[in-house]
């Protein structure tokens, strides 16, 4: 499989994760729940909050940044700036989350860590580590032909 390709599916896994974080506000507390967003997370949106709106939603378009950037990386749309540190900046923000969230939920009692349950750590980042190992190789198969300067 080429770094377009990889690139291109790592683009998809993206745009499908910011699709579920905006599905998950249409979806109310109910989704919070089942998505392991913390009971915290469904309480203030069962109250009416902005909080987890503002956030959830801030996560769906850092995502959506994170497909563009991909996609421009295999050349289907025009190039990003600052391409190559975009995509290894990805790239890193997806494999440390992936990895910290295998082990932080074992040895951190934090209430950022500990709102949410171990299941939700441990798929959430597993799914992360693959998105970053997509982003990671398409970079890596594409780095020639990606600009310095873009």
């Amino acid at each position: 499989m080429d770094g377009s390709t990889q690139l291109k599916i790592a683009a998809t896994l993206s745009f499908i994760a910011a699709l579920l974080h905006v599905a998950i506000v249409i979806g109310g507390p109910a989704w919070y729940r089942f998505f392991g967003a913390g009971e915290g997370m469904a309480q203030l949106a069962k109250s009416g909050s902005m909080q987890p709106i503002i956030i959830t939603l801030g996560i769906a378009v850092i995502l959506f940044v994170f497909g563009l950037y991909a996609l421009s990386g295999a050349g289907v749309i025009v190039k990003l700036p600052l391409l190559k540190l975009g995509l290894v900046f990805i790239t890193a923000i997806y494999l440390l989350r992936g990895i910290a969230g295998l082990v932080l939920p074992f040895v951190s009692k934090h209430p950022a860590i500990s709102q949410n349950s171990t299941t939700f750590w441990l798929v959430s980042s597993v799914i992360c580590c693959v998105f970053g190992l997509f982003y990671f190789l398409g970079t890596k198969n594409s780095w020639e032909g990606l600009s310095i300067t873009q």
